[in-house]
C-alpha cells in the first residue's frame, strides 16, 4: 500500500497563503499563483497598471415586502469593482448576496425595490444609473447581457426548455448585436467550444434536459460571455457540481477575465474558492457588508468576529479528526425582527455594551475596513 503522503499544512493560514500545487491537484483547483498573483503566475502589480473602476455601489439599500412587513435584505451595502479584476462576495445563505447581484442586473422579484443608494457602472466616458432605470426599459435591456452578464446559480431554471442551447446563445447575439444569421451560428459554436463543449455542433441543436449539471453550467458561461461582456456576475456558479468540473469552470471565468480584461463578481460560500480566485473580497451578514478589502490582507486577518468565525469553522486539509473545527454559535436572526445595534450582536464572542450601537467603518489599511467596534481585539487573536 502506498505510504499516505504528508501535506504539510498545519494552519488554516497556510491553506490560504502557502497552499502547494499538489494540494491544489488533489482538490481539483488550478493553480493561479499565491494570493496577490493572477492566473499563469502574472505578478499582482503588472495587473495593476489598470485599476479603473467599472462598476460603483455607494450606500445601496433593497427591501423586500411580505405581508406588511419590510426585510431589509440589502441594508447599506458600498463596494467597487475594478476592470480586470474578481470581487467576492461571501456569507451564509439569506445574507443579501443574490438580492445585491439581482439590484445591479434590476431582476429583482416584484414584491422589492431598490429603496435608496446609488448603482454606478461606467461605460467608457458615460457614467449610467443603473438604479434610476427602469427594469424593463430598453436602456436597461441593452446593458443586460451585453455590458453586464449574470451567471445564475441553477442553469436548470434558467435556461428554457423548449429552446435548444444553440438557439438561446444566438437570441443573445440577435438582440445585441448586427450579426447576420450564419456569424451567429458560427460564433455560437465557437464559443461552445471555448467552454470545452465536446462535438459543440451537435450540442448546440440540444436541449438543456440533455445536458448534465456541467455542461448546463458552461453553456451558461458560453450565453454570459457571448457579447463580451465588461462585467460578469458569477451567483455560486458551481453549486452541486464536482471539484473537476468545478475546477474547469473557473478555469475558463480566468481565462476570459484575463482575455477580455472582465470585471467578475463572484458569489459564494467557498473560502477556499475565494481565496483562489478574487484579487478583493466583501464578508456580508444580514444586509451589510461587515468587512471588505484585499484577499490576501482578509483572509490573512480577519478583523470583524464573523470573518474570523467563518475561517475557524472550515476544516483544515491533512488534519483529519484531531482537529477542532468551531462552529459559528447560534442562528441566523430573524430578518423581521433584527437586532439592536451590530447585527453578529447575539453570535459574538467579543461583544460588549457598545455594540448595541451600530459600528461604524474603521480603517484597517489603505485596502482594508471593517465595520465592528472590536476589530483591534479581534485582530489581537489572530
Amino acid at each position: 500500500m502506498r505510504q499516505q503522503e504528508n501535506w504539510g499544512i498545519t494552519t488554516l493560514k497556510e491553506v490560504f497563503n502557502e497552499a502547494s500545487d499538489k494540494v491544489k491537484a488533489r482538490l481539483g483547483l488550478f493553480s493561479y499563483g499565491t494570493l496577490g498573483t493572477f492566473a499563469g503566475g502574472v505578478p499582482a502589480h503588472v495587473m495593476e497598471k489598470d485599476n479603473e473602476i467599472i462598476l460603483s455601489v455607494k450606500d445601496l439599500k433593497t427591501y423586500i415586502y411580505v405581508n406588511n412587513r419590510c426585510n431589509r435584505a440589502v441594508d447599506g451595502v458600498s463596494f467597487n469593482v475594478h476592470k480586470g479584476k474578481t470581487l467576492g462576495i461571501v456569507g451564509e445563505s439569506g445574507c443579501g448576496k443574490s438580492i445585491t447581484a439581482s439590484s445591479i442586473m434590476q431582476l429583482l422579484p416584484k414584491l422589492s425595490r431598490i429603496e435608496s443608494g446609488e448603482i454606478v457602472y461606467q461605460k467608457d466616458d458615460e457614467a449610467i444609473r443603473i438604479d434610476l432605470l427602469e427594469r424593463n426599459g430598453k436602456p436597461m435591456r441593452d446593458l443586460r447581457g451585453a455590458d453586464i452578464s449574470m451567471i445564475f446559480q441553477d442553469p436548470m431554471t434558467a435556461l428554457n426548455p423548449v429552446y435548444t442551447i444553440g438557439s438561446q446563445i444566438k437570441e443573445n447575439l440577435l438582440y445585441h448585436t448586427s450579426m447576420d444569421k450564419k456569424s451567429m451560428t458560427k460564433k455560437t459554436i465557437e464559443m461552445l467550444e471555448k467552454m470545452g463543449i465536446p462535438l459543440p455542433h451537435q450540442r448546440a441543436e440540444e436541449y438543456p434536459h440533455q445536458f448534465s449539471g456541467g455542461m448546463r453550467q458552461r453553456a451558461m458561461i458560453a450565453m454570459a460571455m457571448s457579447c463580451n461582456p465588461k462585467i460578469l456576475i458569477a451567483d455560486e456558479p458551481t453549486t452541486a457540481l464536482d471539484v473537476t468540473i468545478q475546477a474547469q469552470i473557473f478555469e475558463l471565468m480566468q481565462k476570459l477575465k484575463e482575455e477580455h480584461q472582465t470585471a467578475i463578481i463572484l458569489i459564494t460560500h467557498d473560502m477556499g474558492v475565494i481565496a483562489e480566485l478574487a484579487d478583493d473580497v466583501a464578508v456580508m451578514y444580514m444586509g451589510s457588508i461587515v468587512e471588505i478589502g484585499n484577499v490576501h490582507e482578509v483572509l490573512r486577518k480577519p478583523a470583524h468576529p464573523y470573518t474570523k468565525a467563518l475561517l475557524e469553522s472550515i476544516p483544515i486539509l491533512g488534519k483529519g479528526k484531531k482537529q477542532n473545527i468551531e462552529p459559528i454559535r447560534g442562528a441566523t436572526p430573524d430578518p423581521y425582527q433584527r437586532p439592536k445595534g451590530c447585527q453578529f450582536l447575539p453570535r459574538c464572542d467579543y461583544a460588549s455594551n457598545q455594540c448595541e450601537q451600530f459600528p461604524l467603518d474603521q480603517q484597517i489599511t489603505n485596502s482594508h475596513s471593517v465595520k465592528c467596534w472590536k476589530s483591534n481585539e479581534v485582530l489581537s487573536h489572530v
